[in-house]
């Protein structure tokens, strides 16, 4: 097994119930790698709807996936995410559903505490672990440029391999691919309605996670959970962190 033919990620997954309705929204559990059936009267369409995020897994972004940086290893980078988490304190997150460039997301609602801690999070995460992560090779380079970059999202990305980070990180959870006209408006309506119940309270956020992925194309596993208290649960992907080469 060669390290460095994966890629890793830093992510924060949702807590229950969170977890289980995205994950059965979704089709699959990046815990366990394992087709999840959709919610008895779910709509036709749902599984096209949801391609993408299926493939990555129930999950916000906080460090991109990236691959080991030649001399490190991925022991090194748990020993990495462990401090992290060690370093960081339980908050709570009020969630709201939202619309983002075409997809559909759950995302942090207008509540400049929870905003405030969450960018730190993501800011330590990009920092902190960066001496993990090879450079994105040309073909990675040109499909974030597909995006049309800003100077601004350029120079992200020159630096630290993703454009949005730091100032142009947006936390969100993405379910969706995405959609456009009539397609857009019923996963909408479908997504606010299963949330509602879970919208009441803030979502807490009390740990983050490694995912893998471990060949081009496959779908990412968890990892490890690192819980902001001290605790780890290890999952499906917990076999690419034990390689020391």
């Amino acid at each position: 097994m060669n390290p460095h033919a994966h890629r890793y990620a830093l992510y924060f997954a949702p807590p229950e119930p969170w977890r289980t309705l995205g994950d059965q929204w979704l089709g699959r559990s990046p815990e366990t790698g394992a087709a999840v059936p959709a919610a008895p009267g779910a709509d036709p369409r749902q599984a096209g709807w949801t391609t993408d995020p299926r493939r990555y897994g129930l999950h916000a972004t906080l460090k991109p996936p990236f691959r080991l940086r030649p001399g490190t290893t991925p022991r090194g980078l748990d020993a990495a995410v462990r401090a992290l988490a060690a370093r960081t304190q339980v908050f709570d997150a009020p969630m709201q559903c939202r619309e983002l460039r075409g997809f559909l997301a759950w995302c942090l609602a207008d509540d400049a505490q929870a905003l405030a801690r969450m960018q730190a999070l993501g800011a330590d995460a990009v920092q902190s672990l960066d001496d993990w992560r090879a450079p994105p090779t040309e073909t990675e380079l040109a499909r974030r440029r597909r995006a049309s970059l800003s100077p601004h999202h350029e120079a992200m990305l020159a630096r630290w391999g993703y454009p949005y980070v730091f100032d142009q990180f947006v936390f969100h959870i993405t379910l969706s691919d995405k959609l456009h006209g009539q397609d857009l408006e019923d996963a909408k309506r479908r997504i606010e309605a299963m949330s509602a119940p879970l919208l009441r309270e803030p979502m807490p956020v009390e740990s983050v996670s490694l995912y893998v992925q471990p060949e081009p194309d496959a779908p990412f596993l968890v990892a490890r959970h690192y819980g902001f208290e001290g605790g780890t649960v290890d999952c499906a992907g917990a076999v690419y962190l034990e390689s020391a080469a």
